[in-house]
């Protein structure tokens, strides 16, 4: 059987069969990064954590996922996408079910950690076989078009099974929810998946150096930051900022001697490329920065439940589901890419300053609610139209690079807002974190929103310079 063609006596059963089993996987993946959001203040009195160590429940999982998701579509190049896929699936599964037993906050970043790496595996290397198998059948911009639409909904399905789940069984039932689906869907895979290999590189070299200098590059960076916001930050503090400085120029130095790099600076250095990852990263930092403090917000200073809290977030969810999986390519289509991303931007703006006016008071359909609508309109609308122009300025047989390239920028700038959201809340509250004053929390929420909202007019400025308006690119 070639590698790149399906031979099946029913190809179209056969065909719904891959695709269910590639778009589960990723709904999976995606559901794991918002499912965790509104547990985040049950697990911190459940586990006596600090404010600055809970965002790490989020940190460790993306900055894993981001360091190693090129790598992972490289590893799959070399050793074979089928193969890469059941150890991702399996490696996310056992870390999954390391979670829900955590005893202490330490095993759960571990867990984490090693979460994020299988995620990365499996997204990989399940985004590229659905390009191999269904690129040569001249369905690859509807089967992607799908994909967003999962991946949306997968975010948003998260925020309210997260509450739910909280509530009704405990917050480790959102890391066990994870055990089932992966066992299943690697039982499906063995049985059903081909392995659409493609011809192997003719460099058969895996850049692991590049992974993990630029994963604890950034592990490093977002520590010192957590550290200095603590308030009291000690000479090793920023010894740990200068050594993450070090390690992400030794990063670069590996990429530029490498023989296949894992991020080809020849290729960044390309205008649209640069500016369309460089709108994601920023998009990426100050949407999770509304998700992360609106949840600490409505469980830590209002006291909703987990499940009212997920309930509170239900209106902004469905719009992320319908602007980002099913609007936004419409509107891209119809207006340009480049239009709608830097729409998308002045909407994140205008979100993020309308929050540094929340108060202890702030009524949630008067104020909250439109906040957070305006702000997921900005994120849902930036999603879609960074991907399609990331990979329209890609030449053909870059989709690859292109696609792992927008997705690492968008789960590098998840943490590094979060780290910036604790930063300015620790200055604030002195590094006090929760057991703060009600009003100096709220104080630095707003100063946090407001740094939220510089990072999303930066991201108006570098949209705005991206040239050209593709109106027609393929979706990512």
């Amino acid at each position: 059987m070639s590698a790149d063609k399906i031979v099946n006596p029913n190809p179209p059963r056969r065909l719904s069969l891959i695709l269910g089993i590639l778009v589960t996987a990723q709904f999976v993946v995606v559901l794991d990064f918002s499912i965790v959001q509104i547990a985040l203040p049950t697990i911190r009195t459940d586990l006596s954590m600090s404010l600055p160590d809970l965002q790490w429940i989020v940190s460790a999982y993306g900055l894993t996922f981001a360091g190693f998701l090129l790598f992972s579509g490289r590893a799959s190049d070399i050793y074979g996408r089928k193969m890469l896929f059941m150890i991702g699936l399996v490696v996310f599964s056992l870390s999954s079910l390391a979670a829900g037993l955590a005893s202490s906050e330490l095993v759960l970043i571990a867990a984490r950690v090693v979460q994020g790496i299988g995620a990365a595996l499996a997204s990989a290397t399940g985004l590229s076989m659905l390009v191999r198998t269904f690129a040569p059948l001249g369905r690859l911009t509807q089967i992607l078009g799908i994909f967003t639409a999962v991946s949306a909904s997968g975010f948003s399905v998260g925020v309210v099974l997260g509450g739910v789940l909280t509530e009704a069984l405990g917050w480790r039932w959102i890391f066990f929810v994870n055990v089932p689906i992966g066992i299943v869907v690697s039982a499906l895979a063995i049985r059903f998946l081909p392995d659409p290999a493609g011809p192997r590189s003719e460099h058969r070299h895996l850049d692991l150096p590049g992974a993990v200098s630029v994963t604890a590059g950034l592990m490093l960076l977002v520590y010192g930051l957590t550290n200095v916001g603590n308030g009291n930050p000690s000479n090793l503090t920023y010894a740990v900022l200068m050594l993450s400085a070090a390690v992400l120029a030794l990063f670069v130095v590996i990429e530029h001697l490498s023989i296949a790099p894992l991020m080809p600076l020849g290729f960044l250095r390309r205008r649209a490329i640069f500016f369309a990852n460089s709108t994601a990263l920023l998009a990426f930092g100050a949407f999770i920065f509304m998700i992360f403090l609106q949840t600490t917000y409505l469980q830590v200073l209002r006291f909703y439940s987990p499940f009212y809290a997920a309930a509170a977030l239900l209106p902004g969810s469905l719009t992320y589901l319908f602007l980002g999986g099913f609007a936004a390519p419409r509107l891209v289509r119809r207006i340009g890419a480049r239009r709608v991303l830097v729409g998308a931007m002045v909407f994140l703006t205008i979100g993020m300053l309308l929050f540094t006016q929340l108060s202890l008071t702030s009524s949630y359909l008067a104020f909250i609610l439109p906040a957070q609508l305006v702000s997921v309109i900005g994120g849902s609308l930036a999603a879609t139209a960074s991907n399609i122009l990331a990979l329209s300025a890609a030449e053909p047989g870059e989709e690859g690079i292109a696609s792992g390239l927008i997705n690492t920028s968008r789960q590098v700038g998840s943490p590094m807002g979060l780290a910036v959201a604790v930063y300015v809340i620790g200055l604030v509250t002195f590094g006090m974190g929760v057991s703060a004053p009600s009003n100096e929390i709220i104080s630095g929420m707003r100063y946090a929103f407001l740094a939220a909202a510089f990072f999303a007019g930066l991201g108006v400025m570098t949209a705005s310079l991206l040239k050209g308006n593709p109106a027609k690119a393929r979706p990512a």
